[in-house]
C-alpha cells in the first residue's frame, strides 16, 4: 500500500471534526489538518468543491474526497485498518456498529451536541427538548454499557469513535454526566486507548 496522503478539513472545536481526527490518531496514520471555519479560510481552500453541501469535516486521501465523519470512519477502518476490528467483517458485528453510527447521526446530534452549540456557539433550539433528548439517550448508554465496557462489542469499535467527542464534552452544554457512572467509566476507557488525543475544551460563556 502506498503511503497515505491525508488532510482533514475542519473545525478543531466539532466533536464531528474530533471523530475523524482522533480515528486518525488512533490508527497512527500521519495527516494534515486544515481549519476551515470562516469564509476566507474555506475560499481558500475551495471548500465547496471538496463537499457541496459545505458541511465538515471532509478528509482527502491523494485524489480522493471522503466529506461526512461517520463515512470517513467506515473508510478510514476498511482501508487502513480492515484486520483490527473497527469495523468487522461479519454481518452482526457491522450492524451494531451501523446502529451506533446512525444513533451519533440522530440522537447524539440531537441531544448532546446540539446543547453544547446552543450553549457555546448560541445556536437556536428549545432548550427543554434539547436536554430531554440528551438525558434519554445518555440513560439509554448508561444501562446498555452497565454490562459491556464498549458500545458494541468487547474491544473499541467505530461505535465508540462515532458518539465519543460530544458526549464526554456533553457538560459545556450543560448535560450533567454525574448520573450517569457507566457511561462515565466508558468515557475513561475511551481516552486510554493508545493514540487518544483530546478535543480542545470549549470556552462556555458566562451567565448573564
Amino acid at each position: 500500500m502506498s503511503e497515505p496522503d491525508l488532510t482533514l478539513y475542519g473545525l478543531r472545536l466539532s466533536g464531528h471534526s474530533h471523530r475523524a481526527e482522533l480515528f486518525l490518531s488512533l490508527l497512527g496514520l500521519p495527516y494534515r489538518f486544515v481549519e476551515v471555519f470562516g469564509p476566507e479560510q474555506r475560499a481558500a481552500v475551495d471548500f465547496p468543491r471538496l463537499n457541496p453541501l459545505g458541511q465538515i469535516p471532509v478528509l482527502t486521501d491523494g485524489a480522493a474526497v471522503i466529506p461526512d465523519s461517520n463515512a470517513i470512519l467506515v473508510y478510514l477502518a476498511t482501508r487502513y485498518a480492515p484486520d483490527e476490528g473497527w469495523w468487522p467483517q461479519d454481518p452482526l458485528g457491522a450492524a451494531r456498529i451501523q446502529r451506533w453510527l446512525s444513533i451519533a447521526a440522530g440522537e447524539v446530534r440531537h441531544g448532546p451536541a446540539l446543547a453544547r452549540l446552543m450553549v457555546v456557539f448560541g445556536a437556536p433550539g428549545d432548550r427543554t427538548s434539547v436536554l430531554a433528548a440528551a438525558a434519554r439517550l445518555l440513560t439509554f448508554m448508561d444501562g446498555d454499557l452497565t454490562d459491556r465496557p464498549f458500545l458494541a462489542a468487547d474491544r473499541a469499535t467505530l461505535a465508540d469513535i462515532a458518539c465519543y467527542s460530544y458526549v464526554a464534552h456533553a457538560p459545556e452544554g450543560g448535560v450533567s454526566l454525574a448520573p450517569f457512572p457507566a457511561v462515565r467509566a466508558w468515557i475513561a476507557r475511551v481516552e486510554a486507548l493508545q493514540g487518544f488525543i483530546p478535543m480542545p475544551a470549549s470556552p462556555v460563556p458566562e451567565p448573564a
